[in-house]
């Protein structure tokens, strides 16, 4: 993922168990079930996540109560870089996870067991190529170094805004880094060019004046963008679970759209940052709702992901493309 934390990215915790809140202090929008479902024992769901506000909702569900409402005993566990959550979740530590699509495309081409079940985000301009003065296209960055995470979103856009310029990695020099630290590498003058997504683009740009934005997600509309997945097995044992998961999210998104600003200061605290520091990060995110996923995830997103295969299969992320319409399961939106 996409994608990303604040000023320094908050440290990998240990699985923090999400309660719900006292009836008595929730909204209108998140009172507690009937008596009839939360007697029932919950179900306990570990979620692996980052400190990136496409992932907001969850905190937002995790504020207002909402996973306890649905039946669910749920674990945020937060992750630093893609490769934490990636290896958590392949090895069956987790039960569900949030990766960017080119991720979860790679691990279901390496055989891991998953589902593609919610389309959470997509990526404006909250991923970029960020540059100097003295680069202003990205054909400069020809014999330049280029900081960014390899594997990642910020992988996949450089590649491609390459690709689109008749180049290749073997045309500049690649600085592999954290996306938090290729921000930085950028600021302090080590790098003339870096890969990184918000809101470090944000505080770059911000400390350094003189730096501006090179290329934008939005120049391949689809291309960065974040998913749900769920262990198969999980999935196909417990599906009324994993609709209760697609039910929080919805709601928490709800919430989300219908007081804008109080959903930003819970996503902001969560990944801890500032909702003044992460405008631009909000203002360059789309996201989706159930409704958009019933008639996306099933639909135009299919065009999209074939895309994104296509792309990460490219620059050597897999060898061959899986059967995409294995992976991909719009049934728990039903």
């Amino acid at each position: 993922m996409l994608l990303t934390a604040c000023a320094a990215p908050a440290p990998t915790s240990a699985p923090e168990s999400v309660t719900a809140a006292p009836a008595s202090a929730e909204s209108s929008a998140t009172q507690a079930a009937p008596a009839a479902e939360t007697s029932k024992e919950l179900v306990k769901v570990r979620i692996g996540t980052q400190p990136w506000i496409g992932y907001g909702p969850w905190w937002i569900a995790k504020e207002k109560g909402l996973f306890a409402k649905y039946g669910l005993d749920a674990e945020l566990t937060d992750f630093v870089e893609d490769k934490e959550v990636n290896a958590a979740f392949a090895s069956g530590n987790m039960e569900a996870a949030n990766l960017a699509t080119h991720t979860a495309i790679k691990l279901f081409s390496a055989g891991v067991d998953l589902k593609l079940v919610l389309l959470e985000d997509v990526s404006t301009t909250a991923d970029a190529i960020l540059s100097g003065e003295d680069i202003t296209s990205i054909a400069d960055l020809k014999g330049k170094q280029v900081a960014y995470e390899e594997g990642t979103t910020s992988d996949l856009l450089l590649n491609y805004a390459l690709m689109q310029n008749k180049m290749t990695l073997a045309d500049i020099t690649p600085v592999p880094m954290p996306a938090s630290d290729a921000g930085t590498a950028l600021m302090s003058g080590k790098v003339p060019a870096a890969v990184t997504y918000e809101p470090y683009i944000s505080e770059a740009l911000k400390a350094n004046t003189k730096l501006k934005t090179l290329y934008k997600a939005e120049e391949r509309p689809g291309l960065i963008s974040d998913v749900l997945v769920i262990s198969g097995k999980f999935a196909k044992e417990n599906p009324e679970t994993a609709k209760a998961l697609l039910k929080v999210w919805g709601e928490a998104l709800d919430f989300y759209n219908k007081d804008t600003s109080a959903g930003q200061e819970i996503i902001a605290k969560a990944v801890g940052s500032s909702t003044e520091d992460l405008k631009t990060a909000f203002d360059g995110v789309k996201f989706y709702d159930l409704a958009q996923n019933q008639s996306d995830l099933s639909g135009s997103f299919t065009n999209t992901i074939k895309d994104v295969a296509e792309v990460s299969k490219s620059i050597g992320l897999f060898e061959e493309i899986p059967a995409l319409d294995k992976l991909v399961d719009a049934s728990f939106l039903k």
